[in-house]
């Protein structure tokens, strides 16, 4: 059987389930992409966008799905606890795709701003509106079988002073390693005993002259197989502004798919960042637009990956008007048997005159087991352009170890001082200065092999 028809057979068995649990907004996309998805089903390592993951074997086990929604045994405002000092945060929580509404006494939010449930929340027009234009196997799925998530609203001039955390809290609904009862949760046989499927969606509308910063940390709060998707889509509207930062830290067993979309207007500014501390498998992909002159946007990106982890980091940049400007720098440093991947693209279309576009993809690979694949791109289609990109892949410059051993620097420790130097550069593009030092120190002692999770982070398990 491929791998796209158990979900085909769940979506016509479990349609009134998902439906009932879920709101009209939602519903009203699904039969739709569940028309595309049965049409395309997943795409091979022959379509290019997919060539370095093979997203048919990732998607082949039988995952359960809580789509009865079970409760959840968890109290995250109550079993969870982040010791970054000084970084006041409003702290909001998400565990598979359920908003907790209840907020911390912090959550101080300026008049109009919504932070909240999906389902409930989202009554407007731009649910789907870019990610249902994208004709991708993951999105469609996701927008199939998504039942809430994550709605970030900012009205008009309106500035969001303390940044937005939201944990990502991956837990199943079961209290003992028993599986037992599989068939609450789906029409499917559940051969992944303890495993459990979430797909996520967030939606953020921005609109003219607003700012708000937003940081995303996954967590698996159980030692079980998770396959996780996620869609995300961001409107980002003339003179606004969005810092969006996406930190996952979670282990071996978890495989994680995440489609980003993010559509720009004119004279607005987008900083995304995405880091990769503990991971299984990982798919990050990035389509941004900019359908507004005078806009401008930085990508970056860092992955730390040892073992037999992956990481794929997949972009789309596409100045379809004048005058915008793009950056992107991503790095990776891989150790053991880890495969890392990064295939960047930047499209300026017809009349997208004084486009300023820079793409960097450095990579540092620990061991000969090893694997980077690093494909930048650039299609242009205007004359009066600044374009460059490029890309390295080495290992650690012999010289420069040899003379921090001379002055009696162990190896090791020469290593951990120079793979932490080079993922730094990234590292330092976070604008929140408590984050970006925790950071500091989170990578150090990730290199150091002394990190499982962050310092005091307490979840339930």
């Amino acid at each position: 059987m491929n791998s796209e028809q158990q979900y085909i057979d769940l979506y016509k068995q479990a349609r009134g389930i998902i439906c009932e649990h879920s709101s009209d907004v939602m519903n009203a996309v699904r039969d739709e992409a569940f028309k595309r998805f049965a049409s395309g089903g997943f795409p091979t390592r022959k379509v290019e966008r997919y060539k370095y993951t093979d997203l048919q074997k990732l998607f082949e086990p039988d995952y359960g799905l809580n789509l009865n929604r079970l409760t959840i045994p968890v109290d995250p405002y109550k079993t969870f606890s982040c010791d970054v000092p000084n970084l006041s945060t409003s702290l909001y929580f998400v565990v598979n795709d359920h908003f907790y509404s209840q907020a911390l006494p912090n959550a101080h939010l300026p008049e109009g701003v919504v932070i909240g449930s999906l389902r409930e929340f989202a009554t407007t027009p731009y649910y789907n509106r870019l990610a249902g234009k994208d004709g991708d196997a993951v999105t469609d799925l996701n927008t199939m079988l998504a039942q809430d998530g994550l709605y970030v609203y900012v009205p008009k001039n309106v500035k969001v002073d303390r940044a937005i955390q939201v944990i990502n809290i991956l837990k199943t609904p079961f209290k003992s390693p028993c599986l037992g009862g599989q068939q609450e949760l789906s029409p499917k046989q559940g051969r992944q005993e303890g495993s459990l499927m979430v797909n996520r969606r967030v939606l953020i509308v921005l609109e003219e002259g607003a700012e708000i910063k937003l940081l995303f940390c996954d967590h698996a709060a159980d030692d079980r197989n998770f396959l996780a998707t996620q869609v995300i889509e961001a409107f980002v509207g003339d003179n606004a502004q969005l810092d969006l930062y996406c930190l996952e830290e979670t282990h071996h067993k978890n495989v994680r798919v995440s489609n980003v979309y993010i559509d720009q207007q004119a004279d607005s500014r987008v900083t995304h960042n995405v880091i990769t501390l503990h991971n299984g498998v990982t798919r990050n992909k990035l389509d941004l637009t900019f359908s507004g002159e005078g806009a401008e946007c930085h990508c970056y990106g860092c992955v730390i990956a040892d073992k037999q982890q992956h990481v794929d980091n997949n972009t789309l940049i596409t100045h379809r008007v004048p005058h915008c400007t793009s950056n992107e720098l991503y790095k990776y440093v891989l150790d053991d048997k880890a495969t890392g991947a990064f295939a960047g693209r930047v499209l300026v279309e017809h009349g997208a005159q004084k486009t300023a576009s820079q793409m960097t993809n450095q990579n540092l690979t620990a061991t000969k087991e090893a694997r980077m694949y690093t494909q930048p791109m650039l299609e242009i289609y205007a004359d009066d352009v600044k374009c460059a990109h490029g890309s390295t892949v080495g290992q650690l410059n012999d010289a420069a170890l040899f003379y921090m051993r001379q002055r009696g620097i162990s190896l090791n420790e020469a290593k951990v001082l120079l793979q932490n130097a080079f993922i730094n550069e990234v590292i330092d593009k976070i604008e929140l200065a408590p984050l970006r030092d925790r950071l500091h120190y989170l990578v150090e002692k990730r290199f150091r092999g002394e990190l499982n999770k962050c310092e005091g982070c307490k979840l339930c398990k």
